[in-house]
């Protein structure tokens, strides 16, 4: 295996978060296990769509027990690097599921860094309301392109910066 890889089971915890204000905020994801935070950056697009990935497939299984409620994002809270596949899989035998991430390709072809974790079904419902809930946390979307609005107005380019949309 690769020196660049890392397989986290028995997680403390699971979360993603952002810093920043909103507009131009980060996204980041956490893994905490005993002494331990690993830390990685994605996009807003990559927390919803795990979120939503997350949500179908827990939807399939047997409902979560207690959800944690720690998903506050632990210091320091510097990526190690930037997140560019996400993969999951449950594992029927340890009742668990599988998130693996990935590095984003660099232009080298140098081997890119994967961490898999083993999260239970708690973790990953949790993981996945919170995520959705970050999203729909930021600037809206415009009703008719779907671009984030800003609060200083949105030249919508579908109707070509003739109609601006304010909040």
């Amino acid at each position: 295996m690769s020196p660049n890889f890392r397989d986290l089971d028995d997680i403390v915890g699971i979360t993603v978060g952002t810093v920043g204000e909103v507009g131009k905020r980060t996204f980041l994801m956490q893994v905490r296990v005993p002494g331990e935070t690993v830390t990685v950056k994605l996009e807003k697009q990559q927390v919803a769509a795990l979120a939503e990935m997350l949500g179908d497939m827990l939807s399939a299984l047997p409902r979560p027990g207690h959800l944690p409620d720690d998903l506050a994002l632990a210091e320091p809270s510097e990526p190690a690097w930037v997140v560019g596949t996400i993969g999951l899989h449950y594992d029927r035998a340890a009742d668990k599921i599988l998130l693996q991430v990935e590095e984003l390709a660099g232009e080298g072809g140098e081997a890119n860094s994967v961490v898999r974790v083993m999260c239970t079904r708690e973790q990953a419902a949790a993981l996945a309301i919170h995520g959705a809930e970050l999203v729909a946390s930021g600037r809206p979307p415009c009703p008719i392109c779907g671009l984030p609005l800003d609060p200083g107005g949105h030249n919508c380019p579908r109707t070509n910066g003739h109609a601006p949309f304010a909040l």
